[in-house]
């Protein structure tokens, strides 16, 4: 089900497959423009050594009615109507590529530093959730997203089913995606947003309608009760420590400053698609989230090793 990471040439959704071929008319625009300069510019300087150096060419003035003036002429002509289709092919894909008038999911997607927060709504209260940094969505389904901006801008891109769409505070901007085959698509903020902003990732995971509403009705649930004294002394430290942060849905921990947790071993990844999530690299970054991804806003928990054990005995039960 994996897919090439932020693979923009091809689509696996509706919307992108509106954008693939203006993407693939401007990269074979830009490519042409480059051999092109790169030709005259040999061929350039293969004439001033011809005709005595560089020396002598530097001096050479550019006139009006000059050859080097009609060259500049046809550039700026050819280059005008390759701008001029490339604007109204972008009107028209703009257009094409609209929020559809039905769409029966809604999530409201918060860009923060250096992470994403998104909540699954629906006309029941008791029906909507949260989550962190990984997103599924039924396979043919159109999914309505509305984008807001935590902190500073960033901007939301899956290039294998989306376009880009900046993330501003104070302004909810709406995007909308549409795989049409399951698989997990990589995603990633786009505007440059601090630091971390490069391990500012995310993915969509596209399952079949069947799968998505088990996922679903297994995120609506609470956190399990511990099971154990380890577990139980576990929970203890999560709420303490990690609840003026973080949420645990079924606990006093009811914070959302940083990622809910209630179902935190479900992600495939942790610290925004930075690091696969598994105990040992859950421990690394309880204890050193500043060394893994510096300028992180998660401080060091200087945990024990038996209270760093006890947490983590905990944490795996958030499946």
């Amino acid at each position: 089900m994996s897919q090439i990471p932020l693979g923009y040439l091809d689509a696996a959704g509706q919307r992108a497959q509106i954008i693939l071929p203006l993407t693939w008319f401007t990269l074979g625009v830009s490519i042409l423009v480059c051999v092109i300069i790169a030709i005259l510019l040999w061929a350039g300087v293969r004439r001033a050594r011809l005709s005595g150096g560089a020396e002598q060419t530097r001096t050479v003035e550019v006139l009006r009615g000059s050859p080097g003036m009609r060259w500049i002429g046809i550039g700026v002509g050819i280059s005008s109507v390759a701008l001029l289709v490339t604007l109204v092919w972008t009107m028209v894909a703009l257009a094409r590529s609209s929020a559809p008038a039905d769409t029966p999911l809604t999530l409201d997607v918060t860009g923060q530093q250096w992470w994403w927060n998104v909540k699954y709504n629906a006309p029941q209260p008791d029906q909507s959730f949260i989550t962190a940094n990984e997103i599924h969505i039924p396979v043919g389904v159109p999914v309505l997203v509305r984008l807001h901006g935590g902190d500073v801008i960033h901007s939301f891109w899956v290039p294998k089913l989306s376009g880009k769409t900046d993330t501003i505070p104070g302004q909810t901007n709406v995007t909308w995606l549409q795989a049409s085959q399951p698989g997990r698509y990589r995603g990633q903020c786009m505007e440059y947003c601090g630091v971390q902003h490069a391990h500012m990732g995310f993915e969509v995971v596209a399952e079949s309608k069947e799968d998505f509403q088990r996922w679903r009705e297994h995120q609506l649930q609470p956190a399990p009760a511990p099971r154990t004294d380890q577990q139980r002394r576990g929970m203890e430290l999560v709420v303490y420590r990690c609840g003026l942060c973080h949420g645990v849905r079924g606990t006093t921990a009811a914070a959302v400053v940083a990622p809910d947790l209630t179902h935190l071993m479900s992600r495939r990844t942790i610290a925004a698609g930075t690091l696969p999530n598994g105990v040992g690299t859950l421990g690394g970054w309880i204890e050193g989230a500043e060394q893994l991804k510096p300028g992180t806003l998660m401080p060091d928990q200087n945990l024990t090793g038996q209270q760093l054990t006890d947490t983590l005995a905990y944490l795996e039960t958030l499946q």
